[in-house]
């Protein structure tokens, strides 16, 4: 524990906090984590930690803006999205942990060690759109274990379901640098305390409450979608006048990482729903590096995480860039709105 908790505990808020707190890998070891895996959570936020720095340089770092390409999804890259997504990849494939890496930036996966144990998904910056306006971003992981007789450079090998994951998380980087983590074992908080460069767990076993009267959803698009989302969507905006007898706040961060933290803390609903703006693309969120991992802490800390047809980490990906529907959080406010499909 730092001095300067030692110098507060006279503060119960601080008192209880103080006695929380652990540094990343005793709070992974009571967890009964495997150590490689550790290590590799461990390089992960290696890299998390140097984004953290580039994005607090903001226009000091010289690395806001677009570049003139695009990357596989078909959308343009903002200078910090190429940047994250190297420094991933080149501490990632160095560490020899990884016998493949794939990023929601690159074609395909990219091969690492042969003999490594596992395989990393990662979005090095969900929320891209929001850097020039210092707005919420974060990097979304998730991690499976490799299979042993596929070669590192196979796609297949990442054609596994989000029941399969080992760990998942994402770091959120805002007022503070904050870890959100499970490994199987609940979901976590965690803080990057720059004093020493770890990160502190300041809460363990989030739970998300079952009921809540906030719901996320860019409702641009509320005239492309289906009509169950409609009809549900419009009994929130009636609030205690329409059917649903209460009044709903929308909150839309345009960053899944901020929307789904908020879920965690206090509640709520996110989806995207399918929609026909683009017929051949009715999905917007991707499953592997972003649906599977959140559905992960998701559940970890009691709420749901759903397509109107299943539950997410069931699905059996057809490639590595697949998009899905998204309907997630409290478990009540996702089940009724499930009802609305039926």
């Amino acid at each position: 524990m730092t001095d300067r908790f030692n110098l507060n505990l006279a503060n119960p808020l601080l008192s209880n906090l103080g006695n929380l707190m652990q540094r990343l890998a005793p709070a992974l070891r009571q967890d009964n984590v495997p150590l490689d895996l550790i290590s590799l959570i461990k390089t992960i936020l290696a890299a998390t930690k140097e984004i953290s720095f580039r994005v607090s340089q903001g226009h000091l770092g010289d690395v806001m803006g677009s570049t003139l390409d695009e990357n596989i999804q078909g959308e343009v890259q903002k200078q910090l999205d190429v940047v994250a997504n190297e420094l991933f990849k080149d501490i990632l494939l160095e560490s020899g942990f990884v016998k493949a890496i794939s990023s929601e930036e690159e074609d395909h996966s990219v091969a690492g060690d042969e003999n490594g144990k596992y395989i990393v998904s990662f979005d090095p910056l969900d929320g891209s759109s929001n850097i020039d306006i210092n707005s919420l971003i974060g990097t979304i992981f998730s991690i499976h274990e490799a299979p042993k007789d596929m070669a590192a450079g196979d796609d297949d090998m990442f054609k596994q379901s989000g029941n399969k994951q080992v760990c998942a998380g994402y770091v959120l980087y805002g007022p503070s640098t904050m870890l959100v983590m499970t490994t199987g074992s609940g979901t976590h908080f965690y803080v990057l305390d720059r004093t020493h460069g770890g990160f502190l767990l300041v809460e363990r076993n989030v739970q998300v409450p079952v009921d809540t009267n906030e719901f996320a959803i860019n409702m641009s698009n509320q005239r492309f979608w289906q009509a169950p989302m409609q009809n549900y969507i419009a009994d929130l905006i009636a609030g205690d006048t329409g059917p649903r007898e209460k009044n709903f706040n929308m909150r839309w961060i345009a960053a899944m990482v901020g929307d789904i933290h908020r879920v965690l803390c206090r509640g709520g609903i996110f989806t995207y729903p399918a929609d026909s703006k683009k017929p051949e693309q009715p999905y917007k969120l991707r499953l592997m590096y972003e649906a599977n991992p959140m559905a992960f802490l998701l559940e970890q800390a009691g709420g749901l995480a759903m397509t109107s047809q299943g539950r997410i980490m069931d699905i059996e990906p057809e490639s590595i860039h697949q998009r899905v529907e998204v309907i997630m959080g409290s478990k009540n406010e996702v089940e009724k709105c499930l009802s609305y499909y039926k």
